[in-house]
């Protein structure tokens, strides 16, 4: 329903080489919903976004660094995927930092496919169940989770999806969740 999301804001991090339609779908459902939604990044400028990790699909517009973004500024998160994202997120203390914030503060998170790899290196699995990518799945098992190949798992305030075909079940279940969630109080 469009304006649920009204006043709330959601951090998308995303670095160079986050798939496209994992970046674009999200934003666009949580957009439609009424949220403000912000690009975060390890940089300013722009990130370069792939199609298929592959092909290079068009450059995003940074909103924001994250070593200068704060928790309290967001309802909720999101972390695309793609192979080469995570591994630049995951290399980036301040990008690791905020997701283990940003898990521990209660609030929700999405990540989809090869997204989950930030949350191993953030140390926020063990215990959770969620899937990822196939390819990934052995990383998150070692780092405590439990790994299931389901289209949408939601743990606590934790949704994951396996790949972009499981968009449509991943926005649908974010979005559910930023709206059922209690909004962050802004002075």
């Amino acid at each position: 329903m469009a304006g649920e999301l009204s006043g709330r804001r959601v951090a998308v991090l995303a670095a160079d080489g986050v798939e496209q339609v994992e970046l674009v779908e999200p934003r666009k459902a949580l957009d439609e919903a009424g949220a403000t939604v912000e690009l975060l990044s390890t940089h300013g400028g722009e990130i370069q976004a792939m199609n298929h990790d592959i092909e290079k699909g068009d450059t995003f517009a940074v909103d924001r660094e994250v070593s200068s973004a704060s928790v309290d500024d967001y309802d909720a998160l999101v972390l695309p995927g793609g192979t080469i994202n995570p591994d630049n997120l995951r290399a980036d203390a301040d990008a690791v930092s905020f997701v283990r914030d940003f898990v521990g503060s209660g609030k929700p998170v999405g990540a989809i496919c090869h997204g989950p790899w930030t949350l191993v290196e953030a140390d926020v699995v063990r215990g959770r169940r969620l899937t990822s990518y196939p390819s990934i799945r052995t990383d998150v098992r070692n780092a405590g989770g439990e790994v299931v190949d389901e289209e949408v798992v939601v743990d606590q305030k934790l949704v994951t999806s396996r790949n972009p075909h499981d968009l449509p079940a991943f926005n649908a279940k974010l979005v559910e969740l930023v709206g059922a969630a209690q909004p962050a109080a802004r002075g």
